[in-house]
């Protein structure tokens, strides 16, 4: 039997409004969650500002809707989750425009990234868009991360209410 993994331990989760200045914002909080010394903290700020222009671009986000960030660390990677309104059109892909001049952002993901997927959470209720970076430069025969689980989900609200519960 399979040993359970252990929980995503969050860094760091914020909420950023709807427009492109959230995204250096994001950025910023991101390199201060990880620390310069990271070894992965530019693959991480890079799928951080990717995925959140990418809700901006792409879903149903207003200026004055919130698109969820949350940086977590387990087992060696780190997931990097970005949650949006949704797009009723539309759904995250990779585009296969090698020559169009922007849409790169899932393959810059893809490239970056052991593993990136979506999680929809129903009509209305938006979706998550995430992926893992690996805490350290990869080596050869290193095997893909088991996808984000619900559990990063469970340990983003425990930490909040555990904030809303401090004086």
């Amino acid at each position: 039997m399979k040993a359970a993994s252990p929980e995503p331990r969050v860094i760091g989760s914020i909420h950023v409004a709807g427009i492109r200045e959230s995204v250096s914002h994001a950025r910023s909080e991101v390199r201060r969650w990880l620390g310069d010394d990271h070894p992965s903290v530019d693959d991480v700020v890079l799928a951080a500002s990717e995925l959140l222009t990418n809700a901006l671009r792409h879903s149903n986000a207003r200026p004055y809707d919130l698109i969820g960030l949350t940086i977590a660390v387990a087992e060696g990677m780190v997931y990097v989750e970005v949650r949006d309104p949704g797009s009723t059109f539309t759904a995250p892909h990779i585009r296969q425009e090698p020559e169009a001049e922007d849409g790169r952002g899932l393959l810059i993901i893809s490239e970056i990234s052991q593993d990136w997927g979506v999680r929809e959470h129903g009509c209305g209720l938006g979706r998550t868009v995430w992926c893992a970076i690996p805490a350290v430069p990869p080596s050869p025969g290193l095997s893909a991360p088991e996808p984000v689980s619900d559990r990063l989900a469970d340990a983003v609200l425990a930490k909040r209410a555990g904030s809303a519960a401090a004086p």
